[in-house]
């Protein structure tokens, strides 16, 4: 293990990161706060000095991470940086949070989940609300990426980083050939969806400050928002379908989007099998939550009716999380088929949460091949991706997945149970973490601020295991990780 080489990456990134805690300040500053200069100044100045003191003892250090350092530093860096990002929380005097309730909202936004135990959004300073956004913007694509884009004199061996922190099943893929290009690729994509998104939601009637902040957490697939009544706060039908948009666009594979636009083709998502799941299952739901509401007589305009229908189902498909009107208590089973809507979650290598629908599909055609077995015994039947036949170590591992998601969800709900919480409300707040999708049912539908902070620091390591997908931080617990 490069301990010293280790430090010093750790101690840059997180200078890195205090520079991110400018431009909220800037804000509070621009909107005449008082609070801005401690609310922000202070966190900047903790996590600056703090950065320099890892980084100066071994600046000199020089040596390519092995790729179990790069698991190591992305979970020191999550964990670290979600302790720093609570900061200008809990130095704010306009919010009384303790110091649970301020790590649950950062880790909230740095995992893109969007579950708050914030109230009165509305009230709330400019800068606050900006610097929650951002959170998640940050948090979309990784701020390990980011560093890998952007300081390349980091002196590491990028790729080690770059596996341990993107999402989905295959990560040895890359879009160019070396790995800051792949990083920049990325977030140049990611940026640009960002200002056209934020743009759109302005020509919508969103104010200025609104259209970037929920630009921000749209691209993300964060969902937090400015707003204590999310979406349903701005009454827009025309906003809401622009949300639809740009969720789906985010929900799917950013290398969908890298080849779509260096190719200047769209027929790279037509020919992707997982991007075509994807469209249908969101669709099919889409569709079935129409046809109830519209059973149930939930509006009385038809296209209002659509829109909310589609919205909501993209929303937790996508594990964005956004609401544009009260879904748990929607009729029938509608409500717990959304939360279960999450698991599958967005495509690999999109800024979703979920076990990812290649996931999925691949655990369905293993299921079809098994039956397929049963009437053919001495059949050779192989798994399919398009025409391309899945290797065996990756179904392995997609099984392996599918077993430690499922023993964590079990585990971290009858936990929640057993602190006195009751079946519902541990069953979705454990599913709305895990999956990083946010808004659950029961008693936080709204919020989790009638948590305990136990259950709240339960739910902070659900969220750190979905974004992490699971693997990335159980790893670093096993004995063999740290054998040589």
């Amino acid at each position: 293990m490069q301990g010293a080489v280790i430090q010093r990456i750790l101690g840059q990134l997180l200078m890195l990161f205090s520079l991110t805690l400018l431009p909220p300040l800037l804000v509070g500053e621009y909107y005449a706060e008082s609070d801005s200069f401690n609310t922000f100044g202070l966190a900047f100045l903790s996590a600056f000095i703090t950065g320099v003191v890892l980084w100066l003892p071994h600046r000199n250090q020089r040596a390519d991470l092995r790729l179990r350092d790069g698991f190591l530093v992305v979970v020191l860096f999550w964990t670290v940086l979600g302790s720093f990002g609570a900061l200008p929380l809990y130095f704010s005097n306009v919010i009384e949070v303790s110091l649970v309730d301020a790590l649950f909202e950062s880790l909230s936004g740095l995992t893109t989940t969007g579950a708050t135990v914030l109230t009165g959004l509305d009230q709330l300073p400019a800068s606050l609300l900006y610097y929650r956004q951002q959170l998640q913007w940050l948090g979309g694509m990784g701020i390990i990426v980011l560093a890998v884009a952007i300081l390349p004199m980091l002196g590491i061996g990028g790729m080690q980083l770059y596996r341990a922190e993107t999402p989905g099943p295959v990560k040895d893929n890359k879009l160019t050939p070396r790995i800051t290009e792949t990083a920049k690729a990325l977030w140049y994509i990611y940026l640009f969806l960002t200002v056209v998104c934020a743009y759109a939601y302005w020509i919508a009637g969103m104010s200025f400050f609104d259209a970037v902040c929920h630009g921000f957490s749209t691209i993300a697939i964060g969902g937090f928002s400015t707003h204590d009544a999310n979406i349903a706060y701005f009454n827009s039908n025309a906003i809401e379908w622009i949300a639809i948009l740009f969720m789906l666009i985010s929900g799917a594979n950013f290398g969908l989007h890298f080849m779509a636009w260096r190719n200047r083709n769209f027929s790279a998502y037509l020919n992707d099998t997982e991007f075509r799941v994807y469209a249908v299952v969101l669709v099919g739901v889409s569709l079935l939550a129409a046809v109830i509401l519209q059973s149930a007589q939930m509006f009385s305009d038809s296209f209002t009716l659509w829109t909310k229908a589609v919205f909501q189902v993209v929303s937790i498909g996508t594990t964005t999380g956004y609401t544009s009107s009260d879904f748990a208590s929607w009729p029938t089973a509608l409500p717990m088929l959304l939360i279960l809507l999450s698991f599958v979650g967005g495509c690999a290598g999109s800024t979703g949460g979920g076990m990812k629908v290649i996931r999925v599909l691949l655990l369905f055609k293993q299921g079809m091949r098994e039956l397929r077995r049963l009437v053919h015994p001495n059949g050779q039947f192989a798994v399919k991706i398009g025409k391309k036949p899945v290797e065996g170590r990756v179904m392995e591992a997609v099984w392996g997945f599918l077993f430690a998601y499922l023993a964590i969800f079990l585990g971290m709900m009858l936990f929640l149970v057993a602190t006195g919480l009751d079946h519902v409300s541990a069953y979705s707040a454990v599913a709305a973490t895990l999956n990083n999708l946010g808004p659950g049912l029961g008693e936080v539908s709204q919020n989790y601020a009638s948590l305990s902070e136990v259950n709240k620091l339960m739910l902070c390591l659900g969220m750190l295991l979905g974004r992490l997908e699971i693997f990335t931080l159980l790893v670093i617990f096993t004995p063999f990780f740290w054998r040589d």
